[in-house]
């Protein structure tokens, strides 16, 4: 009996871990921003944007495009894989992106 509710207490565990981590979120975006695993060169986007360099105007693009210029990113300066647009990692992302608009 011990060890069925402790199986079942893992599993809910990493049921909620799973769920917390398909939500998009800023503090997931600034995660991926910072993470050498988008691409294959040991780069990120803060290499080429630290502090978000550049990117105050990213809050007055549509998602879409938004999408579009993070794609070209990974794959042309990260050498990595597109992210799908329609992910919660695209999406935080994004988000992220649109935390350096001017106040």
């Amino acid at each position: 009996m011990k060890r069925i509710v402790m199986t079942a207490l893992t599993l809910a565990a990493l049921a909620a871990a799973a769920f917390a981590a398909r939500e998009a979120s800023v503090e997931r975006g600034k995660e991926l921003f910072e993470s050498k695993s988008l691409g294959s060169n040991r780069k990120s986007c803060a290499t080429c944007h630290p502090d978000g360099d550049k990117l105050q105007s990213a809050a007055s693009y549509p998602d879409q495009r938004l999408a579009k210029i993070v794609n070209l990113c990974i794959v042309s300066m990260l050498k990595g894989n597109p992210l799908p647009t329609d992910s919660n990692d695209m999406a935080s992302l994004i988000q992220y992106l649109k935390s350096f608009a001017p106040r």
